[in-house]
């Protein structure tokens, strides 16, 4: 119990102490960053917040991985596979951290969907449709794609005790609020975050149980049902409300977030890397 604690306290004082101020120079000079270029930002701010750690990023997981790390857990799983490269390639890719053992730990994985232009057509005073007189798009189900690599991460990592899997959603297709928007020649078109047509949230609340939006969720959840205890492993869903572009800067903060949960959560399996001296309190000089 003291080893958990104490490294829980130096977690948080890395937060505390650090936080994202270091990178935002960085974004000021490139702007419309990609998702996985704000990650690579995310890793550089990970190194100066836990110096005695060692992270990687990489773009892709195979299958092989996948599956090889569900066999650890049961020899039932992990059997199936049928195309030996087969990989998955989220958005923002994966960042992990090295722990005791010299294993490989995921500690971010993030994705930045981006549907439904409506606002800028309105903006523009495009009209849309096969006939083009329609203010609105009816949504499509592209996003729908993203449940597969959610359920990849899962599958990996069904054995931890944390889910660190950032959605980023972009676009009229995620708004939660109604908003209105102004044509060039003056006339307000409004949309409705309630409308089926436009909206397509709910089609990824699947993916969270439909817990909150805008939550950091990266601690897996423990229910019971029937006298059962079953963990849940939910995605963290992020979006802007009024459909506008994402701040690099916000990204940047909420990844940290979620990436320093983790680290929270895998404080037993990094003590030796974090705790210079065990059982002595660390100075800010030697946290640093």
């Amino acid at each position: 119990m003291v080893r958990k604690s104490q490294t829980t306290r130096l977690t948080t004082q890395h937060l505390a102490n650090h936080g994202v101020e270091g990178i935002f120079g960085e974004i000021a000079k490139n702007h419309d960053l990609t998702v996985d270029q704000v990650a690579d930002l995310a890793v550089k701010q990970l190194g100066m917040d836990f110096p005695t750690l060692t992270f990687r990023h990489r773009m892709q997981m195979t299958k092989k991985e996948i599956n090889a790390k569900l066999a650890q857990i049961d020899a039932d799983l992990g059997q199936v596979l049928f195309l030996p490269n087969g990989e998955i390639r989220p958005d923002g890719g994966l960042i992990e951290v090295l722990d005791d053992d010299d294993e490989w730990r995921v500690v971010l994985v993030t994705e930045a969907k981006y549907q439904g232009k409506d606002i800028e057509n309105i903006q523009k005073g495009e009209l849309v449709g096969k006939k083009k007189d329609q203010d609105l798009m009816a949504a499509g189900n592209a996003i729908e794609r993203s449940h597969k690599n959610v359920r990849e991460i899962a599958n990996f990592m069904l054995g931890e005790q944390h889910f660190p899997y950032i959605l980023f959603l972009e676009g009229s297709n995620f708004l939660t609020e109604t908003i209105s928007i102004t044509r060039p020649d003056g006339r307000e078109v409004t949309l409705r975050y309630d409308s089926g047509s436009l909206n397509r949230i709910d089609r990824l609340t699947a993916v969270n149980y439909s817990m909150p939006i805008n939550t950091n969720l990266c601690e897996n959840k423990v229910v019971t049902s029937k006298g059962q205890a079953i963990m849940l492993q939910a995605a963290s869903i992020y979006t802007q409300g009024k459909g506008g572009p994402w701040d690099e800067a916000d990204m940047l903060a909420i990844m940290i977030e979620v990436a320093t949960t983790s680290i929270k959560v895998l404080a037993s399996d990094l003590f030796h890397q974090m705790v210079a001296k065990p059982n002595e309190e660390v100075s800010d000089d030697e946290g640093r």
